[in-house]
């Protein structure tokens, strides 16, 4: 009641002096302790369940348990399991009053159970408050979350940021609305393509949990392709989740459902929504309003009521690993909820990533993919720089654009827009043979060689001296290392061809789409728009700079980035074409050639399987002053059979350079380690260094060491 009430209704302040005197005493006289809001301080415990079991948010690893707080009367009804709540952290045993410990300071935390004691024999604190009534942790992303900071040797507080998005109070307010009924079985359209496509729709729309690995066709139609997937899922009565690696390709995901299904059957899950939207967006998810999500990175952990489909879209692109611990990778993620509550998995890229063919090869995914007569129809033609180029033209293999290259251009510009791929600055060359440019590699542990300062070679794995390398392949002695231009290709192509409007796309300033007229496109890997009708022509230049780069990866990734930009061009069947200059005889090159990533990526693995690298093996890295690293690894428990590589300095980094996430402090010289563990060990390894890592932090022991699991870029 306000004071202006009481004043209008005849409250004390209306009464007499003896009235009011009689009133303060009897207050003062009072029996009944007054419970203080945050220490609730002689209130009264809830009758049932007084016990709450409390995640706070502490991301160290010696703190990585749950915490058990009383729970006062006064909140029993809103501390319910899921909700976010405040209590009071770090007070110590000593800080004890009338059995209950007061004092620490505020934390946010989420209440993941109620029960009727602790296993905890001292006394407990009571929870300080709770922030919201929303129950927005379930039990299934609990466990998921718990799953994955295992797995990562990471936090289980940690995952829970990346899993729940912050609290928003206005988007928390509005109700959502009435999930609306299941759709119709979509009819499979561009599925027929493929010979198990149209089964593959049938199974979930009669609630079967397929699993796939999707090797797209060419061309424009995998976003309606994935809304024809998660349209036959729901149709079951079950939801879908898509993450895909970027904000455009949610955009044509999005497109694509609310073509087919219609408003408010889906949600948009991306950064550029904005954190009001994007929350209201996932409390639609959560309360089971909405039953379908397309989303990036962060939407793994999306919390889809009856999930019966999880898809990932390009799952070689490093936007879909996180850069914050414990640095979950999507498509592991995903596969353990595809696991876990047991739905279909859907795989899907133009290209195909080494991880995607060991799932296909272990039995635990089916392949997708359509026959060798509709891939040659749907692809363009791929030219490269072969042996007829170099009669005709000598100084073809070391032109940057060859008269191939111009004579696409020109052609292709007759009929439409033409793509320019150029890799972005900062491609760091890999040292290679001089006469076949095999990469040099380690001949203890086949890392790859540098060459510091052009001081003698090492391995940037083991850190081993090589002092007398020679070419496995060829037995020459001499190494080289691409120079990278392509700085003023834009400039270049402009000059050449003045009547023609060149447009570019990158870091900077990324375009979704172009118009079908001639024009001259000029994009970095991954910043490719896509042309109305098609790209007429496109040039994939300076090849070497990408497979020359310093990791393990350089020809995968290559090979995706040049399938990925080959995909927008028009099929062979409507003149499309695509010249790649790079060495015709490389393996990737001739992929490309064949438009066959499924067969380069089976290669690839068996190559890894034998010289023991991921995916086949597990791997983890430690990254951390000399001391540090040194200290954790002579601490750690490891499996028998891992083997530590280096550690090897890392370089140290300029004050003039823009630093990534990760990187070393300038001017502070850190190293890294290398832990190498076969099959069947890498949940030894993770939990061996997460333990040591744990104890260190618990004796407040130094410096600290980031460990990360399976990490994308080893070298």
């Amino acid at each position: 009641m306000s004071s202006e009430n009481e004043r209008q209704g005849g409250g004390p302040e209306s009464a007499g002096p003896e009235q009011l005197a009689l009133i303060r005493e009897t207050v003062r006289k009072a029996k009944v302790p007054k419970a203080k809001p945050r220490t609730w301080r002689g209130a009264a415990l809830a009758k049932e369940l007084p016990v709450a079991r409390v995640v706070v948010n502490k991301g160290v690893l010696h703190l990585d348990q749950y915490f058990d707080y009383a729970v006062p009367e006064e909140l029993d009804a809103a501390a319910q399991p899921g909700v976010r709540v405040r209590v009071r952290f770090g007070a110590g045993a000593r800080n004890v009053r009338d059995g209950r410990r007061e004092g620490g300071g505020l934390i946010d935390g989420f209440l993941v159970e109620r029960r009727a004691e602790s296993d905890y024999s001292g006394p407990l604190a009571a929870l300080a408050g709770v922030v919201s009534p929303e129950r927005v942790l379930s039990a299934d992303i609990l466990a998921l979350a718990r799953a994955v900071a295992d797995r990562y040797a990471g936090s289980l507080a940690d995952v829970l940021q990346l899993a729940v998005p912050p609290r928003n109070a206005r988007a928390e307010a509005k109700p959502s609305p009435e999930p609306p009924p299941p759709p119709a079985e979509p009819a499979a359209a561009t599925w027929e393509r493929y010979p198990q496509g149209p089964a593959f729709l049938r199974a979930l729309a009669t609630g079967g949990s397929p699993r796939a690995v999707w090797t797209a066709l060419p061309g424009p139609h995998w976003a309606q392709e994935i809304a024809r997937a998660v349209g036959a899922t729901l149709a079951s009565g079950r939801g879908a989740l898509v993450v895909v690696p970027d904000g455009r390709s949610a955009g044509r995901v999005d497109a694509a459902l609310t073509e087919l299904l219609g408003e408010g059957r889906h949600a948009l899950l991306t950064a550029e929504s904005g954190p009001e939207r994007r929350y209201r967006q996932w409390l639609a998810v959560r309360r089971g309003a909405v039953r379908a999500v397309v989303g990036t990175r962060a939407a793994m952990f999306a919390p889809v009521e009856h999930l019966g489909l999880v898809v990932v879209w390009e799952d070689g692109d490093s936007s879909h690993s996180d850069d914050n611990a414990p640095f979950p990778h999507v498509r592991e993620v995903l596969e353990l909820r595809a696991a876990h509550d047991k739905c279909g998995f859907l795989l899907g890229s133009t290209s195909c990533t080494v991880e995607a063919a060991q799932l296909v090869q272990s039995g635990w995914a089916a392949p997708l993919v359509a026959d060798r007569t509709v891939v040659r129809a749907a692809a363009p033609l791929v030219r490269t720089v072969g042996d007829g180029e170099l009669a005709r033209d000598e100084a073809a293999r070391a032109a940057r654009l060859p008269s191939l290259a111009w004579q696409a251009v020109r052609d292709g510009l007759k009929t439409g827009p033409v793509l320019v791929q150029v890799p972005r600055r900062g491609y760091a060359p890999r040292l290679a043979c001089a006469r076949c440019r095999t990469p040099a590699r380690c001949g203890r542990c086949a890392g790859p060689l540098e060459a510091p300062d052009e001081r003698e070679l090492r391995c940037t794995w083991c850190g081993t001296a090589e002092s007398d390398w020679r070419c496995a392949e060829c037995g020459a002695n001499r190494l080289r290392a691409q120079i990278v231009g392509a700085r003023r290709t834009a400039e270049e192509l402009g000059r050449a061809f003045p009547a023609v409007p060149v447009r570019t796309s990158g870091r900077d300033h990324v375009l979704d789409g172009v118009p079908g007229r001639p024009s001259l496109v000029v994009s970095t890997p991954g910043a490719e728009p896509v042309a109305e009708g098609g790209y007429a022509a496109a040039l994939l230049l300076d090849g070497w700079a990408m497979l020359s780069r310093p990791d393990l990866r350089a020809g995968e990734e290559a090979l995706r980035r040049w399938i990925s930009a080959a995909s927008l061009v028009r099929g062979q069947s409507e003149g499309g074409t695509v010249v790649v200059v790079a060495e015709p005889t490389l393996r990737p090159v001739q992929a490309l050639v064949r438009w066959d990533p499924v067969g380069h990526a089976v290669r690839e693995l068996a190559e890894r399987a034998e010289l023991g690298f991921p995916p086949v093996s597990r791997m983890a890295e430690a990254v951390g002053r000399p001391e540090a690293v040194e200290a954790l690894l002579m601490a750690a428990q490891l499996p028998p059979d891992a083997q530590v590589l280096g550690p090897v300095p890392l370089p140290v980094a300029d004050p003039g350079r823009p630093r990534r996430p990760g990187d070393p402090p300038v001017g502070e010289r850190w190293e890294r380690a290398l832990v190498r563990v076969p099959p069947g060990s890498g949940a030894a390894l993770a939990a061996a260094l997460k333990t040591a890592q744990a104890a260190r932090l618990a004796r407040g022991g130094g410096d600290p060491v980031r460990i990360r699991i399976d990490p994308p870029d080893i070298g």
